[in-house]
């Protein structure tokens, strides 16, 4: 007959050993657990000491050298738990704080006990045992810690199980689930209220750990609806690729396919969607490469004009690889999970996918969101679907906000650690420019006054070219450079308006008003033209605006319309040198009055000093 000892030590290494197991905590407190002969008091709840042996199997198989003890009571529960965990090589001391003026081994406990760390083992003590109160530091603990001089280390640990009706609702572990152990950081000589607060923070966060892990019905959901969508998500590719949207040698990558290999090391996955957002994280991928030489970087993007950026790094090929985004579909993100096994993902602004961040919280890889934006528009637009997104910002790792509104946005939806930050589109460095065209295209302007629109959207072009026609009744020789956000759509209006466009050779003589730049790349260059310049999807539509730091860091007087939701920590802090205008006669006067040149000093704040140690800091964990 199988004793009870026996039948435990197989259910518990079964559970054990068939959940997956997530070990978290920062990169030290970690090391000093897979330390042999460092001599270290271990503390962790009662309600999880059945779980204490996943703890040893992790550190066992980084260093089989160390040694667990536990201080377990001498009645007969204890000596039964001590029997079914003696197998596995963690040895019982047994033990209890005297209670009444009864004795219960404490004394003979905490001598072997300090021998033991002596010899350098580490010795496991559940504080509110053996008998409660649950979740109350007995002073035993306390005094191993003050005499040995070793510091105690709190440990949060979870898995999928259900508690049992006993005083501190031990826990019952169930096979093939997920686990999480949270290792605090080490305590010296902790009064009784310090260690508590410090269980409790890990305990909770291991199973707030567990519960976002485990996939809800919502999870499920979601990802049934993408593995649905594929084929036609397979179609909509196709269509793209005619429309050259698409590059054809890596269609493949979209459904986490295609070659590349993972390179040794720390790899840290970057995500942007398309030009805006990468060249936004540009100043903070070259700030991480250069604090960590050894790191290497996956940049992610949607787009192939993004792809195309990246591809221009220097490290490009050496230290930074570039792959297309998988779409939201499980098996595809899946398949790059699978190759590339990042060791945290970077996302950019406001790139959320519910399936993709459940996946690599699975995983165990930390998903960071930087110069994170959400209007208040997209917010609420999360909050109706929170049944169905819930869960998504409370497992982001962190978000840094671009100012107050879009953190409070993102606090209410749920994510814990959200910081103010600041836009990280001052950190950017200048658009880049041909300046070998640049001094043709103003040898060809002359001194004439150019006016730039730039990223105009549908609905703005008549009101524009309208404010500059009033604008050439005080500076008849004014040149006007339109330039539409889509550069797809300056066939359209070079045929509406009869205007000559940069895309097909055309170009500015001395009777041209305006003259269409239709090309991709060169707002730089055509910024450096301007003497003065207004930015596009502001003044029609539902608006939302563009980056008003690219004009203002080349010195370039600049003026928006009042639609910039997307951008009002910018404008509220360019108010003296972003000029607002409503209409098209404030637009034309405008033009033609004075304008403030920006300082410098004012665009020279540094948001990237602030993400890349957090960035790395994360990565440790």
């Amino acid at each position: 007959m199988i004793s009870p000892a026996r039948m435990i030590h197989v259910w518990l290494g079964a559970c054990l050993r068939s959940t997956h197991w997530n070990v978290g905590g920062t990169k030290q407190a970690r090391a000093l657990l897979t330390q042999a002969d460092q001599g270290t008091v271990l503390a962790l709840w009662h309600r999880s000491l059945t779980l204490a042996p996943a703890l040893w199997f992790w550190a066992q198989a980084i260093e089989p050298q160390v040694k667990l003890r536990v201080l377990i009571s001498r009645n007969a529960d204890g000596r039964l738990i001590a029997d079914a965990i003696r197998p596995w090589g963690i040895i019982g001391i047994h033990g209890s704080t005297s209670r009444k003026g009864k004795d219960k081994g404490g004394a003979a406990a905490l001598r072997i006990a300090l021998r033991e760390l002596k010899q350098g083992a580490f010795v496991a003590i559940t504080p509110d045992g053996p008998r409660g109160p649950a979740e109350e530091v007995q002073p035993g603990i306390l005094v191993l810690s003050r005499i040995s001089r070793r510091p105690i280390i709190p440990l949060g640990m979870a898995c999928n199980s259900i508690r049992l009706p006993s005083w501190d609702g031990l826990t019952f572990p169930f096979p093939f689930g997920r686990g999480s152990v949270v290792v605090g950081e080490p305590l010296i000589e902790p009064d009784t209220e310090t260690l508590r607060v410090a269980l409790n923070a890990v305990a909770e966060q291991a199973e707030a750990n567990v519960r976002n892990q485990n996939l809800s019905v919502m999870d499920r959901l979601w990802g049934g609806v993408g593995s649905l969508l594929a084929p036609a998500l397979t179609i909509m590719l196709r269509v793209r690729l005619k429309r050259g949207r698409e590059l054809p040698d890596r269609l493949r990558e979209r459904m986490g396919l295609g070659g590349g290999q993972r390179p040794e090391g720390t790899l840290l996955w970057i995500h942007a969607a398309s030009v805006g957002e990468t060249l936004c994280a540009r100043p903070l991928l070259d700030d991480l490469l250069e604090k960590r030489p050894d790191l290497h970087v996956l940049f992610t993007t949607a787009t192939v004009t993004g792809a195309e950026i990246v591809s221009r790094h220097p490290e490009f090929g050496r230290r930074v690889s570039h792959r297309f985004i998988p779409h939201d579909v499980p098996r595809w993100f899946g398949r790059f999970l699978k190759r590339w096994k990042p060791d945290g993902a970077v996302f950019v602004e406001s790139e959320l996918w519910p399936g993709i961040i459940a996946a690599c919280y699975r995983k165990a890889i930390p998903v960071m969101l930087v110069n994170g934006r959400l209007s208040d528009r997209s917010a609420r637009r999360w909050k109706k679907a929170a049944s169905l997104t819930g869960r998504m910002f409370s497992r982001l790792s962190w978000v840094a906000a671009r100012g107050p509104e879009d953190a409070a946005h993102f606090r209410s939806l749920g994510t814990k650690a959200v910081y103010e930050d600041g836009d990280l589109k001052q950190d950017a460095p200048p658009l880049s420019c041909d300046f070998a065209e640049l001094e043709r295209l103003q040898a060809v302007i002359g001194n004439r006054p150019v006016f730039v629109t730039a990223s105009t959207h549908p609905g703005e072009e008549e009101l524009v070219l309208a404010a500059a026609a009033l604008a050439r009744e005080k500076q008849p020789d004014l040149l006007t450079i339109l330039i539409p956000r889509h550069p797809k759509r300056g066939e359209e209006l070079a045929s509406r308006f009869d205007l000559p466009r940069r895309s097909v050779g055309q170009e500015p003589n001395h009777k041209t008003h305006c003259w269409i730049a239709d090309t991709l790349g060169e707002l730089g260059l055509f910024y450096r033209l301007a003497n003065c310049c207004f930015l596009g999807n502001s003044l029609a539509g539902k608006g939302g605006g563009h980056n008003p730091f690219e004009p203002l860091r080349l010195g370039i007087p600049t003026a928006t319309g009042p639609l910039m939701e997307n951008w009002r920590e910018a404008v509220s802090l360019l108010h003296d040198y972003l000029h607002i205008v409503k209409d098209i006669d404030s637009l034309s006067q405008w033009i033609t009055g004075p304008h403030v040149t920006p300082s410098p000093a004012v665009l020279q704040r540094s948001v990237v000093s602030r993400l890349s140690p957090r960035i790395l800091e994360t990565l440790e964990r």
